[in-house]
């Protein structure tokens, strides 16, 4: 990762990771559900306990000593925002949000840190940035993308048909970045 943007998301105040996904067993392995993947594995890892609200499941953790809100929305991927009012209730902002999700302009598992922009053609952030504008950081997932774009919605509901190692790998490697990213932030 380029230096300056890991100190740009060193400066961001991040408190809340939004993990994106459709709800529901069948979709867990798709591509487009890498986000709930790599945030249910933070919570496993850090023994954060899922609870369910309207709409939402969160749980807390703790990162090298910082207070970390995980973010599940049980609505379908292109209503993600609707988690947002519920956010903004708790005094949260954008910059304080990481979203992790699939990316197709990526090569598969890939990833990268970005701050603010363009939805993409992603709906799940595009329905994040309808309810708070686009200045929010996120971790892209490289999931690669198919030959022709009338696949694209087919293709990012489908399993990874990539090796399921190698994506257990990416979702280490996710998690490391993660980790890292607080553990610079708060000066470990």
């Amino acid at each position: 990762m380029k230096n300056s943007m890991m100190q740009e998301m060193m400066a961001l105040p991040i408190t809340v990771i939004i993990g994106l996904g459709n709800p529901g067993q069948q979709y867990y392995y798709t591509r487009h559900n890498i986000g709930f993947r790599i945030v249910d594995e933070l919570a496993r890892k850090h023994g954060g306990i899922w609870k369910s609200k309207k709409d939402i499941q969160i749980a807390e953790i703790i990162i090298h000593g910082k207070k970390i809100l995980l973010v599940k929305p049980e609505t379908f991927m292109n209503a993600s925002g609707k988690v947002i009012p519920f956010l903004q209730k708790q005094g949260i902002k954008p910059e304080n949000i990481l979203v992790i999700h699939d990316e197709l302009e990526k090569q598969f598992s890939k990833l990268a840190f970005k701050i603010g922009g363009s939805h993409r053609g992603h709906n799940g952030l595009r329905s994040i940035i309808a309810a708070c504008g686009p200045d929010f950081a996120r971790l892209r997932f490289g999931v690669g993308r198919p030959e022709s774009r009338d696949e694209v919605g087919d293709y990012v509901l489908q399993n990874f048909t990539q090796d399921s190692i190698a994506v257990e790998q990416g979702i280490g490697q996710a998690l490391a970045m993660i980790e890292q990213l607080f553990e610079l932030t708060t000066g470990d």
